[in-house]
């Protein structure tokens, strides 16, 4: 499983980014795409392309991710929720994707930023728990002890 960081250019330089936890924890496994609404990358088209790839994205068409899917690729749009939307909303290449949520009943340990959506992840947040449902428990425990430090520290 690959997982595809869609990532505002702001994010890059927020101290308060957990995508980059999740680039230190799987390596070659996870890139970060720096979302370009005019200039979408050739690589990530190229893939939504051939299929296999899902948007994990909160909608009202998204389907509750479960065991049994098997994509190959998972995007993770990387941003505030604000800018989440922008991108969703400006990309029509990951409008046409399928797009599965999270259901989960705990809230986000994440209290770093203001204004967070209600139930709403962050980045680490989103990986753990995808990991989690496709039975990578390893590798989803140790980026929540790496997130957990790091919100400590913050």
């Amino acid at each position: 499983m690959t997982l595809f960081l869609l990532t505002h250019p702001r994010e890059l330089t927020k101290k308060t980014n957990t995508g980059r936890l999740v680039l230190e924890m799987v390596g070659s496994n996870a890139q970060v795409i720096v979302w370009e609404r005019k200039k979408p990358n050739a690589e990530l088209l190229a893939l939504i392309e051939q299929g296999n790839v899902v948007l994990l994205y909160p909608s009202e068409d998204s389907q509750a991710i479960s065991d049994a899917d098997n994509f190959e690729h998972y995007i993770i749009i990387d941003g505030t929720w604000q800018e989440a939307r922008k991108i969703y909303n400006q990309s029509p290449y990951l409008r046409s994707l399928p797009r599965v949520v999270l259901t989960l009943d705990k809230p986000s340990a994440f209290h770093l930023r203001r204004n967070q959506k209600e139930k709403g992840l962050c980045t680490a947040e989103c990986a753990i728990e995808l990991w989690r449902s496709q039975r990578l428990t390893s590798l989803a425990d140790s980026l929540q002890q790496t997130f957990d430090a790091f919100v400590a520290k913050k």
